[in-house]
């Protein structure tokens, strides 16, 4: 039944209200649309009412909205329908509120992972849902969402290092509900206070829970105590700049693995990648679909590229990775590498373990 179909009872009954005996055809038609204009008026005051409210129709204001955001964000057609299963999955009445909470997004993406591999019409249609999935979670984690735009914002305990000079001095907020930024005295290495002089500029730079840089401009307003604690005021700013962050979330690991060189055999067309036999063995102690850090024994040359196997649960993975740069701890070396060619699987398997989607 359309909305107009819907009116049509009210037309029926409006011809009984009709003034004089049998009434009159003007005042009769009149009548009907003074009916159907309150109909729409209240219909609209009803969707008005459910946008504010985040109900009704307030969730189709929030859909466009939502929508618009994701585009802003850098999110393509396919991610941007992603995302909205990832929040029709999980029920998710107010996104905008899971966008801006790191613990919350993670939780509703684990959901949209496990039915995405519950409900997939096979193993290929799973890796593709999931590399969407991925990707998306991807973009949403280095995007600028519920970036702070004032000091205002910033929490007790969050912790600060500022810059004067060559000097970098780590203090933590104890108070933040005034007119300046209240923080430790800072200190030295050996524990002795430092005097900054008050008018000093300094840069500060501070990371918000979900591991979002910030840095701004300050200065040093005065020194007082609190609750008997010395403690340095600090001008407020309404100038934060968001840093940008490694391109993919990386976790701790210790994960056992093997390396093979790969070099280059022929040139031109006829250039192909070979795997030597020899193997080396290594430790992964961290790990992204971008690439990872690995400790080996053995010696590496910078630039040198690798095949690397490791398993993750009952799964093995393999990538081909290039040795960006190493450092010597004691007798071992840690190398890190970029992945140059990982395979959609184990990517998808990767990203699991990195946001802890898939049992261990």
């Amino acid at each position: 039944m359309n909305f107009l179909q819907a009116l049509y009872p009210l037309q029926v009954a409006a011809s009984d209200f009709a003034w004089g005996s049998g009434g009159s055809s003007a005042g009769s038609t009149g009548t009907i649309i003074a009916i159907i204009v309150l109909v729409i008026i209240i219909f609209v005051i009803v969707i008005v009412n459910n946008a504010r409210k985040g109900t009704g129709g307030g969730k189709f204001f929030s859909g466009i909205a939502m929508n618009r955001l994701a585009r802003n964000i850098g999110l393509n057609h396919e991610q941007i329908r992603m995302l909205n299963f990832v929040f029709k999955t999980d029920e998710v009445i107010e996104p905008q509120k899971s966008l801006v909470n790191p613990a919350l997004l993670d939780r509703h993406f684990r959901r949209a992972y496990r039915v995405i591999e519950q409900t997939s019409k096979n193993e290929q249609d799973i890796q593709y849902k999931h590399s969407v999935l991925f990707s998306t979670r991807n973009i949403l984690e280095n995007s600028a969402i519920g970036k702070i735009s004032s000091t205002k914002q910033l929490k007790e305990d969050t912790t600060l290092s500022l810059s004067t000079g060559k000097d970098k001095i780590n203090v933590n907020i104890v108070y933040n509900k005034g007119e300046q930024i209240v923080v430790d005295t800072p200190k030295n290495v050996l524990g002795t206070q430092i005097k900054i002089a008050k008018g000093t500029r300094l840069n500060v730079l501070f990371f918000t829970k979900s591991n979002k840089g910030f840095t701004f401009e300050t200065r040093v307003v005065g020194y007082s105590t609190l609750h008997g604690r010395p403690v340095m005021q600090l001008a407020h700013s309404n100038n934060l700049r968001f840093l940008s962050q490694r391109r993919f979330r990386r976790r701790q690991a210790s994960i056992a693995c093997t390396m093979n060189l790969v070099y280059v055999e022929g040139s031109g067309k006829k250039q192909k990648l070979v795997v030597d036999k020899r193997r080396m063995s290594g430790n992964i102690v961290d790990i992204s679909v971008g690439g990872c850090s690995l400790k080996t024994t053995g010696p590496v040359q910078v630039g040198a590229r690798f095949k690397i196997e490791f398993s993750q649960g009952d799964n093995n993975l393999a990538a081909l990775g290039q040795v960006l740069r190493s450092n010597k701890t004691g007798i071992s070396t840690i190398l890190h590498i970029k992945f140059l060619r990982v395979t959609r699987k184990s990517m998808n398997l990767i990203n699991a373990f990195v946001y802890e989607f898939a049992n261990e």
